[in-house]
């Protein structure tokens, strides 16, 4: 075997190798960021409850449960990543852009035409989590739609 083929090929087998551990690394430096917001997010949540006394602002404080989810949910979808043998369930994406709709209709509800548009948002995401969920995992190897008729 010619020695420039052998190096060729080790080559080929070590990028996706080192582009996969350079993605991990960086993932779980994404997690443990996201992790000190939770913790800074959850301070935030007893500042609020324990100082402002019922004065405080509730779209701000609901605006503040809504960033937590968030979090917790991007921290729950690099956990899937790993337990899932590098791959990113859809249903996550899904989950978190209802949230971040939601987010968006409690902040900035003074708009109604903006509003609605976020709810056509949110009934597209759910259809799509149905579609996804009554979707087999699997495809089917032959399809009878496809197969030659003699």
């Amino acid at each position: 075997m010619d020695p420039k083929n052998s190096t060729y090929l080790q080559l080929i087998k070590a990028v996706p190798k080192s582009l996969q551990l350079f993605l991990n690394v960086c993932l779980v430096l994404l997690a443990l960021i996201l992790s000190f917001l939770l913790f800074k997010e959850l301070i935030e949540f007893l500042k609020i409850l324990i100082f402002n006394k019922g004065d405080g602002d509730y779209k701000l404080f609901l605006a503040n449960i809504l960033i937590f989810f968030l979090y917790f949910e991007f921290i729950t979808m690099i956990i899937k990543y790993f337990k899932e043998d590098y791959h990113f369930p859809l249903r996550y994406f899904i989950y978190i852009g209802i949230t971040a709709m939601i987010r968006l209709i409690i902040v900035e509800h003074d708009h109604p035409i903006n509003t609605l548009i976020y709810s056509l948002i949110i009934l597209i995401l759910i259809i799509s989590y149905f579609i996804i969920n009554i979707t087999p995992l699997e495809r089917p190897v032959r399809s009878s739609l496809f197969v030659k008729k003699e």
